[in-house]
């Protein structure tokens, strides 16, 4: 793993050791840990550290690059954040904010070192409220924890990116996260009623509210949302919550090839049908499964599609006799009915396993978030085809077919090679430029963070890319907040 991000190394540290602003004339300067600590006041020694195992677990996220912050604060409070803040826009020191760490974009990384500040012990669930239909959180809530209380009550917290276990609200909000579920129900952003940001400079705005309607002013909850660290720092979401469905069921179908399976999704939504969640895997990632978990894991054939459904429990049924003949008469290979939760469960552990076993192959796994219209699902998987042929890079096709978010995972050898990095990075741009010609995005849930960054002027254009920067400009003066990314193309 490179110590720093290619190309930014001398940018590391611009910025000279810091003395708090005020301090007598001839003293000493105080180190920037020392500075953090009496500026955090009492009890600040608790939360900045630069042990090097804190830093060297700061520097990363679940991509390629690494860069170590200078120290790391663990806030346990909108009052920490805000001081760490204020003092870092007067020294003008970069902070990068952390929640939990699982992103696969870089967008974490301290690339221009400075404060990595983890709000990961700010994990309180501040209020569950089904009369509001409302929870409150602090950014480091684990989302499945948010899922696991409000099911508890009857209540359900929808977005479900596939990290769920270990990803945290506020890692959410900044990356709008999405997930399989977002075919029904929305990405993160449709969850967020209100916010508690902190701003460069220290000052703490409030945004949104309770309520779920609300016309009140810009849409700063939706600026902020999706804004990967860049604009302010979110210390406290009010998410809306829904009643839980009462059934979910699920059917797994396997055709003979991908653009079978393709059909089958366009023939669920001209049906009618609105499934829950609605994913495809191409052979690649099947040959893979089956390696891994076993020839007997899936029935036989080259695509494989997963359709879960819910709602009230008559309906639920029906609806799966309904799915079920519409597959058959789609010439299936197979059909399964799992007309329960538990397998339902049994199903998800499966497409998580599609990860794992591409894993298991021994390539490195470069996973892109591109997103296509959905009718041109068949056209995405025979490009990711040609460009294995002509790269020898093999292509893995999986995800979320109901809206057009394929992972498009690059399966490479020897990542670390400077040879096969250049290739890999060409068959990247290739696949970029291919997914904007068709209309489609580059990301639909990880963010663009590091890894899109060469790319973001092509897919914003040249208009909305300084419409972003004046917003950045406003907001963050002193440049502190996650500087390096895709706004210092």
């Amino acid at each position: 793993m490179p110590s720093l991000v290619p190309g930014e190394g001398e940018k590391r540290r611009p910025w000279p050791d810091y003395a708090l602003s005020g301090r007598p004339k001839g003293c000493i300067p105080l180190s920037v840990k020392e500075a953090l600590i009496n500026a955090l006041g009492e009890g600040g020694a608790g939360k900045v550290s630069d042990l090097s195992t804190d830093l060297e677990s700061h520097a990363i996220d679940r991509w390629h690059a690494s860069a170590r912050p200078e120290v790391v604060v663990f806030a346990e409070s909108t009052d920490d954040v805000s001081r760490v803040l204020r003092w870092a826009h007067q020294e003008g020191v970069p902070v990068t904010t952390r929640g939990a760490g699982v992103g696969y974009v870089g967008g974490c990384v301290p690339v221009r070192g400075g404060i990595a500040l983890s709000v990961a012990r700010m994990n309180r669930l501040l209020e569950l409220t089904p009369a509001d239909g409302v929870a409150v959180v602090q950014p480091g809530v684990i989302t499945g924890d948010l899922q696991d209380a409000a099911r508890e009550l009857g209540w359900f917290y929808p977005p479900d990116p596939a990290s769920l276990r270990e990803c945290s609200l506020g890692g959410n909000v900044a990356t709008n996260a999405g997930g399989p579920r977002c075919l029904k129900y929305g990405v993160t952003r449709n969850y967020v009623l209100g916010l508690e940001v902190v701003l460069p400079n220290g000052e703490v705005l409030r945004t949104g509210s309770r309520c779920h309607k609300n016309k009140t002013g810009f849409d700063l909850v939706g600026l902020f949302t999706g804004s990967e660290g860049m604009l302010g720092v979110v210390t406290e979401a009010t998410l809306r919550l829904i009643p839980h469905p009462q059934e979910r069921a699920m059917l797994t179908a396997t055709f003979a090839d991908f653009p079978g399976a393709a059909r089958a999704v366009q023939a669920i939504f001209e049906a009618g049908h609105l499934p829950s969640a609605l994913e495809i895997t191409d052979r690649f990632t099947l040959q893979a499964a089956r390696e891994y978990l076993g020839a007997q894991a899936l029935p036989p054939g080259e695509a494989h599609l997963i359709v879960e459904i819910d709602g009230r429990a008559t309906a639920v049924a029906a609806e799966l006799a309904e799915l079920h003949a519409l597959l058959e008469g789609l010439s299936a290979l197979s059909v399964v009915e799992h007309p329960n939760e538990s397998s339902c469960e049994e199903v998800w552990q499966l497409r998580r396993d599609f990860s794992y076993s591409l894993r298991h192959t021994g390539l490195t796994k470069l996973n892109e978030d591109v997103v296509v219209p959905r009718s041109k699902l068949v056209e995405l998987v025979e490009f990711a085809a040609r460009l294995q042929e002509e790269t020898g890079i093999a292509v893995a096709c999986f995800g979320h077919a109901g809206d057009g978010n394929i992972h498009t995972n690059l399966m490479v050898e020897d990542y670390e090679d400077p040879g096969t990095r250049e290739r890999a990075d060409a068959a990247l741009d290739r696949l970029f430029r291919w997914i904007l010609a068709e209309g489609g995005v580059i990301t639909g849930e990880h963010g663009v963070g590091l890894a899109k960054k060469r790319w973001i002027r092509k897919a914003l254009g040249d208009a909305s890319l300084s419409a972003h920067c004046r917003l950045k400009e406003a907001l963050d003066p002193a440049g502190i907040l996650n500087p390096g990314k895709f706004l210092d193309e």
